[in-house]
């Protein structure tokens, strides 16, 4: 029995040796810099020197700023737009795959479609964007223009009403598949019995999707409302490379998220106490929302 006990220790002492670099590597690069970002957040810390403490004087500071606010509105009416689009696009194409009567076939084929723009860099999505939208060469005005449906060309990224709206459309076309493959995952997951019962009830295909469909897949929208809210409320990349760095938010800061906001303060004027108030303050924020959510589309069991 002691043999045995010494042997099986020796084994799990292996297994932690095994364990070690990955315990280390997420200490140094995931749990250091979330505690030492909440140390400077109460600081005037600059990126050199020792930090000076200044209690909740950068808390009360981003509380005040107007600018952060528009900041938050702006990200928040990119990311609306985008979660309307993404899930509503993914819910059709999942009815559709779903339903019997299409009787669709090569379902892996059109998954790997949908889901290739995820796959996509960020930078190149934005340089394809670009060239696209190019107000004076752009392919997408030159369509529109030898089509009649417009008679001069359209300034996308440089006017205050469409630049969001473009902003949101790129971000809702890179997810949408994402959105799509895990709603079919879990449509697939539901029984088949469920289906059958109520066929032989008689019930219609959008009274199943209604009341067997949609119900059982709450969890799953769950899953995607607060994954797409954690990652929309941080958008920085799109925006950032579609108006460059040296114009990044224009036009008129309609483009400028919170992100952006946070890395000015961060990298380009050195308040990093600042900064970090701003991502904690964002932190609350996501964290509220994700409460919210978890209340009006979780429910109760039923």
């Amino acid at each position: 029995m002691r043999a045995a006990s010494k042997k099986k220790k020796n084994r799990n002492n292996a297994a932690y040796l095994f364990v070690l670099p990955f315990v280390i590597v997420f200490l140094i690069f995931s749990v250091y810099p979330v505690f030492r970002t909440l140390f400077l957040s109460f600081t005037t810390y600059k990126g050199y020197g020792d930090p000076e403490f200044t209690g909740l004087a950068n808390y009360i500071r981003v509380v005040k700023d107007k600018f952060f606010w528009r900041a938050l509105y702006n990200t928040v009416k990119m990311w609306s737009l985008n979660i309307v689009l993404q899930l509503g696009l993914a819910f059709l194409l999942t009815i559709v795959f779903s339903d019997i009567k299409y009787k669709i076939r090569g379902l892996a084929i059109f998954r790997a479609v949908y889901y290739l723009p995820n796959l996509i860099a960020a930078t190149s999505v934005a340089f394809l964007f670009k060239t696209l939208l190019d107000w004076k060469y752009g392919t997408f005005n030159q369509l529109l223009l030898a089509t009649g449906i417009v008679d001069q060309q359209i300034n996308w990224m440089g006017q205050r009403s469409t630049a969001w709206a473009v902003i949101s459309v790129i971000q809702a076309w890179m997810w949408f598949g994402n959105s799509f493959i895990i709603l079919m995952a879990g449509v697939q997951g539901i029984p088949n019995d469920y289906f059958e019962a109520a066929a032989i009830d008689g019930a219609g295909r959008w009274k199943v999707f209604g009341s067997i469909t949609l119900p059982l897949l709450r969890p799953i929208l769950l899953y995607v409302a607060v994954t797409s809210l954690i990652g929309g409320l941080q958008l920085f990349d799109l925006p950032f490379l579609m108006t460059g760095p040296s114009t990044a938010g224009e036009p008129g800061g309609t483009l400028q998220t919170v992100v952006m906001y946070l890395y000015k303060f961060g990298f380009e004027t050195r308040q990093v106490g600042f900064a970090s108030a701003i991502a904690y303050t964002l932190f609350f924020i996501i964290l509220f929302i994700s409460i919210m959510e978890f209340k009006f589309i979780g429910g109760k069991e039923d």
